[in-house]
């Protein structure tokens, strides 16, 4: 039975969710403080947490860098705030994906069942497929309706670390981190350039993506 860390501090929210993932057979845990979350995930190690950023004791992105010093459980922040600040700094600590309160009960457990998926096929991948496109990882090699497509160093970089986490949204200073390196985390100018060049080369449709897509305002997703 797949285990979840319930995180909030609003009883009837803590409670609901409580009753509808018992429903669907899943175990869970809740925990209404940052301290308790992490003394529940080290107790009993969840197979993924759904995490409210607004908690009593602490920031809610201290309970997942807490989370991130040892375990790489999927992590879903709920968020009640409208500032894209707070979500973004909640990715770039090591959140998987984030919902915006109000939310609807089917988004969240399509989110969990996608976070599911992903963790467990995080094995390494010899190759990625999405529309006309193969990605050989491991041959570094990628071929577009059977003719191969010339990728610089930094178009296959990127394209690398976006393919290997499917789904996940990506902040801009985590790509620009793994990709150009420490001092480039503001550089945004180079990511959006790059962003641009993949999709023409990949996607039919380079101002309509449907694979490598944004969210403004804070950062990127692949979508197979």
């Amino acid at each position: 039975m797949t285990r979840v860390l319930v995180v909030d501090d609003e009883p009837q929210l803590l409670r609901a969710l409580g009753i509808n993932l018992r429903a669907r057979r899943y175990e869970v845990t809740t925990a209404a403080t940052g301290a308790e979350a992490l003394r529940a995930a080290a107790a009993h190690p969840p197979d993924v947490v759904v995490l409210d950023l607004g908690l009593p004791d602490m920031d809610g992105t201290e309970v997942v860098a807490g989370l991130r010093g040892w375990t790489d459980v999927p992590i879903l922040v709920l968020s009640g705030r409208t500032d894209s600040a707070d979500k973004v700094d909640a990715l770039d600590a090591g959140a998987d994906d984030y919902v915006t309160k109000p939310f609807g009960m089917d988004e969240l457990l399509a989110r969990l069942r996608a976070m599911l998926r992903r963790s467990l096929g995080r094995e390494e991948l010899p190759s990625v497929s999405f529309g006309e496109v193969s990605v050989d990882l491991a041959a570094h090699k990628v071929v577009r309706a059977g003719e191969e497509v010339r990728l610089t160093p930094t178009e296959w970089h990127l394209l690398e670390v976006l393919v290997r986490n499917p789904g996940r949204l990506m902040s801009q200073k985590q790509l620009l981190l793994e990709v150009w390196g420490p001092g480039y985390e503001t550089a945004r100018g180079n990511l959006r350039l790059y962003m641009g060049q993949l999709r023409k080369k990949l996607e039919t449709d380079a101002s309509r993506p449907v694979h490598l897509l944004n969210e403004p305002g804070m950062g990127y997703r692949f979508e197979p």
